[in-house]
């Protein structure tokens, strides 16, 4: 069934879908009554409903009943990404929406090729804000990941008290043969708590961003022997979160 995201809380039907769901339900997808579909609410209620009238413009549903798997992370993982270059960022919003991130960041650091102004950082977050929401649907979503795009790194330092846990993922820590810190975070972090990941762009993350990173209370950690690219880190970091969080703790 197709899913589409409410910017409404979940309340007492019938419901009204119009705008843009209304157009993919209707224009795109030509269902129409007696055809079922999830809808989410922004408060993560999520139900299975079924169209029971189609307007002009659009359509009203009725609850059926209440979706009952949970798909969300027992965790919320924050990936904050310096900027990469070309559509980097994009694949990292929508693979990471895929494995269960709760939102993005995205900052200039040091080594960032790319360089944004305010005009152009706003149509990138309304981009990559579609993108997510797309990935959500896909991936059968309880909510759509917050996107945010700083304009400085010092920006960055002061989201990181806002945090139970900040990982800084650190190339050099890997070098070193440090294999066990996100391990040891993963295996203490509990359900509810938010956690910060924090990678660099192509060229890494400087000594000066790391130092003021723990000393904001970061802590580096390797991702395995293997150096990754700046697209690929997080998506390895969401996958050891899914295993340890979720699939490990089934057996």
């Amino acid at each position: 069934m197709q899913r589409y995201f409410l910017e409404e809380p979940y309340g007492v039907g019938p419901y009204e879908v119009s705008g843009e769901a209304f157009h993919h339900m209707i224009r795109v997808m030509r269902m129409k009554s007696g055809d079922r579909v999830f809808l989410v609410f922004c408060d993560q209620t999520a139900i299975i409903a079924e169209i029971t009238e189609v307007a002009p413009e659009s359509v009203a549903l009725k609850e059926v009943a209440k979706e009952q798997q949970e798909k969300e992370l027992p965790i919320a993982v924050t990936i904050a990404s310096g900027y990469p270059k070309g559509d980097k960022l994009e694949w990292i919003v929508q693979k990471g929406t895929e494995l269960g991130a709760t939102a993005f960041i995205g900052f200039p650091a040091q080594a960032s090729v790319v360089k944004w102004d305010g005009k152009k950082l706003v149509k990138k977050e309304q981009r990559l804000a579609k993108i997510a929401q797309e990935a959500a649907e896909q991936s059968q979503r309880q909510k759509t990941p917050a996107i945010q795009l700083l304009t400085s790194f010092k920006e960055l330092l002061t989201v990181v008290a806002d945090y139970d846990w900040v990982l800084v993922a650190y190339e050099e820590s890997a070098k070193a043969g440090e294999v066990a810190k996100l391990a040891q975070v993963l295996s203490q972090v509990r359900t509810g708590e938010r956690v910060l990941a924090i990678f660099g762009p192509e060229g890494g993350i400087m000594p000066a961003e790391i130092k003021a990173l723990t000393e904001a209370g970061g802590q580096l950690c390797g991702l395995g022997p293997r150096i990754l690219r700046t697209e690929t880190a997080p998506l390895y970091l969401l996958s050891a979160v899914s295993y340890q969080l979720e699939l490990a703790k089934e057996n």
